[in-house]
């Protein structure tokens, strides 16, 4: 995983860094036969070759080893990156920060893409650089306050409460990089 190759194999195959070999081939089969250029309703010639080339990496432990060490540095780089242009004193502005970078991503995506406006957890990882486990905590709390929710797939997407929220307290926060105020309007805390 060298600089100018950005291709998350963990990504593509929709599983954790720490999915054992059965998972990894069992996705990968659902997959390929999802995305097989035969297939005429969901055939997608290059996706079905980053899936190949994802598995043959992850299923040869030496080529997994090698990657694997790529791809922790990367992940390692892209948290210097976040907490150096954050100057957060503790975890709870961290978190605060990882929040309103969160919605931001949502909310982007929305605007972009508003006929496909979700995200897997798996794509807010790469893009955050932040592990599942790590992401867990910011996710239940996101989802506990409505301010994202997720569709019958488990994908990821902002609320009209978290779009309220984020035009509401972007400035206040210093154009989204600070601590912002507990979400009130309407955004219930009770379990989603």
């Amino acid at each position: 995983m060298s600089s100018d190759k950005t291709l998350d194999y963990y990504e593509v195959l929709q599983v954790s860094p720490n999915a054992e070999q059965e998972t990894i081939q069992r996705l990968y089969r659902v997959l390929a036969q999802r995305f097989h250029p035969d297939n005429r309703e969901t055939g997608n010639e290059s996706r079905f070759r980053e899936l190949s080339e994802a598995h043959a990496v992850l299923t040869d432990p030496a080529r997994r080893a090698r990657y694997d060490v790529a791809y922790h540095e990367l992940r390692q780089d892209r948290w210097r990156l976040f907490s150096a242009g954050h100057k957060a004193d503790d975890d709870f502005a961290i978190e605060q920060m990882f929040r309103l970078t969160l919605l931001e991503v949502l909310y982007s995506r929305r605007r972009i893409e508003p006929y496909a406006p979700t995200l897997y957890a798996n794509d807010v990882e790469g893009m955050l650089g932040r592990s599942r486990e790590e992401l867990e905590f910011t996710l239940w709390y996101l989802l506990q306050k409505r301010l994202v929710t997720r569709d019958d797939q488990s994908r990821l997407m902002i609320t009209a409460d978290g779009v309220d929220y984020l035009e509401q307290n972007y400035r206040a926060a210093g154009g989204g990089r600070r601590q912002l105020p507990e979400p009130r309007h309407g955004a219930r805390s009770d379990a989603a």
